[in-house]
C-alpha cells in the first residue's frame, strides 16, 4: 500500500497521509521508536536536500497517538559534514525542544556488526535495536545513484568508516544488504521539493507531496518513476529486489491518494544533472560528498566540451598520472584539488586555470 498526499500544510499533510495508510497496525504502545531523516549537509529544506522539520513533526503527532513515548530522531551527516551543525541549521534543534525528543549523532553512536551472505558491516546500534525505524527520506536526484531516497537513507546508519567503504564496493550491493539487515518499520518520503538535480541541493523542485508505505524498495520503485527513471535504472533497487527486500511498485499495488486537487499540474522529470557530466569524470569508487562537490562545480561554470578526464575516487589512493585529481585519493596526479570532501569553490577555481576546459 502506498498512500500520496498533496497540499502545502505539511505538518497536517503528513499525519493525514499516516492516518489513511496501515501503519497502525504496526504501532503499539510502550515500543521505541526512531525516526530517521535525511540532513546530509547543514543546508534548511527548501535548498531541496534534507528532510522538512515539519514531516517529521507530523510523524511525532500520529505516534504519540498510539501511547508512544520512547521516540528518537538519528541521523549522521554525511562524511565531513557536522550532524550537529546540521541538527541546528535545519530546525531539528527547536523541534527537540518542544516536543522533548533526544536527538542522536549516531556518528558518537556505538556499533554492531551484522552480516548478510558474503558481506559484513557495521551498523549504528541506536538504529538496530530499536523496536520500530521510521524512515523519513528527501525524494531527490543523486549524482550517482540517480536517485536517493528509502533504501539509500539508511546509509545514515552506519559509520563514516562504512560510508567509505560502500563506495569502495561499489555502493549498490552494500545499500541492498544494508536494507536486509536494517529493517524500516515504516516509510515517509518527503517530496515538498526535493532537488531533482543530484543530492546536495540548490535547485528544488516545489511538488508538495508525503508519499508513504511500509515497503522501503516498493517506495523507491514508485519515487523512481516518479522522477523519470524505471526501477531497474537504479542499481541498488534492482539488487535489492533479487535479495527479497521487496518488490516493485506495480498495478497489483494498492495506492491511496489524498487531495489530489493540490497535485501539481507538472511532475517534473528528473533534470539528470549528474548525467550530463558523467562522460567526463573518471569516476573510481569516489564518495557521494566528493562527486557532487565536482558536478556542482562543472555544473556552476556551465562549460560543455572537455578534454581529458578529471579523476576522482579512492580507487585513485596511491596511483600518479598525468591530468587533474579531485579529492585526497587522487592526490597522486599532476594537478589536485585537495579536501575530503573538497570544496567546490575550490574545484572550480582549478579548473578555470586548467586547459582540461574549454568553452563551446
Amino acid at each position: 500500500m502506498i498512500v500520496v498526499a498533496y497540499g502545502k500544510d505539511i505538518v497536517v499533510n503528513t499525519y493525514d497521509a499516516l492516518a489513511a495508510s496501515d501503519i497502525n497496525q504496526f504501532l503499539r504502545h510502550g515500543m521505541s521508536v526512531v525516526i530517521k531523516p535525511n540532513l546530509v549537509i547543514p543546508n534548511p529544506a527548501s535548498n531541496g536536500a534534507t528532510t522538512h522539520p515539519a514531516v517529521v513533526e507530523g510523524v511525532i503527532r500520529y505516534i504519540k497517538e498510539f501511547g508512544i513515548t520512547d521516540i528518537k530522531i538519528i541521523e549522521s551527516s554525511w562524511v565531513g559534514d557536522s550532524t550537529k551543525q546540521a541538527f541546528k541549521d535545519c530546525g531539528y534543534e527547536l523541534l527537540s525542544r518542544e516536543y522533548g525528543i533526544p536527538l542522536v549523532d549516531l556518528k558518537d553512536d556505538g556499533v554492531v556488526v551484522a552480516s548478510y551472505d558474503d558481506l559484513s558491516m557495521k551498523i549504528c546500534s541506536t538504529a538496530l535495536n530499536a523496536d520500530f525505524l521510521i524512515n523519513v527520506p528527501v525524494l531527490k536526484a543523486h549524482s550517482q545513484a540517480r536517485l536517493t531516497c528509502c533504501m539509500k537513507n539508511l546509509k545514515g546508519c552506519i559509520p563514516d568508516s562504512e560510508k567509505r567503504r560502500f563506495h569502495s564496493l561499489g555502493l549498490h550491493k552494500p545499500i541492498a544488504v544494508l536494507n536486509k539487515l536494517l529493517k524500516t518499520g515504516y516509510c515517509v518520503v518527503d517530496g515538498i521539493c526535493g532537488d531533482l538535480s543530484f543530492e546536495e541541493g540548490g535547485n528544488p523542485v516545489e511538488s508538495n507531496r508525503i508519499i508513504v508505505g511500509r515497503n522501503p524498495l516498493t517506495v523507491d520503485s514508485f519515487c523512481a518513476e516518479l522522477i523519470g527513471y524505471t526501477p531497474d535504472e537504479i542499481q541498488y533497487i534492482a539488487y535489492g529486489r533479487k535479495l527479497g527486500v521487496g518488490e516493485y511498485y506495480s498495478e497489483r499495488t494498492e495506492r491511496v491518494e489524498i487531495n489530489a486537487g493540490e497535485k501539481p499540474i507538472h511532475m517534473p522529470a528528473a533534470g539528470r544533472l549528474a548525467e550530463k557530466y558523467a562522460a567526463y569524470i573518471d569516476d573510481d569508487a569516489a564518495c557521494s560528498a566528493c562527486y557532487s562537490s565536482l558536478v556542482f562545480a562543472l555544473h556552476k561554470m556551465n562549460r560543455r566540451r572537455y578534454d581529458g578526464k578529471i579523476h576522482i575516487g579512492q580507487g585513485f589512493k596511491g596511483k600518479c598520472g598525468d591530468g587533474i585529481g579531485i579529492g585526497n585519493c587522487a592526490g597522486g596526479f599532476e594537478r589536485c584539488v585537495a579536501g575530503c570532501p573538497p570544496k567546490a569553490t575550490d574545484i572550480i577555481e582549478a579548473l578555470s586555470k586548467d586547459s582540461i576546459l574549454r568553452s563551446e
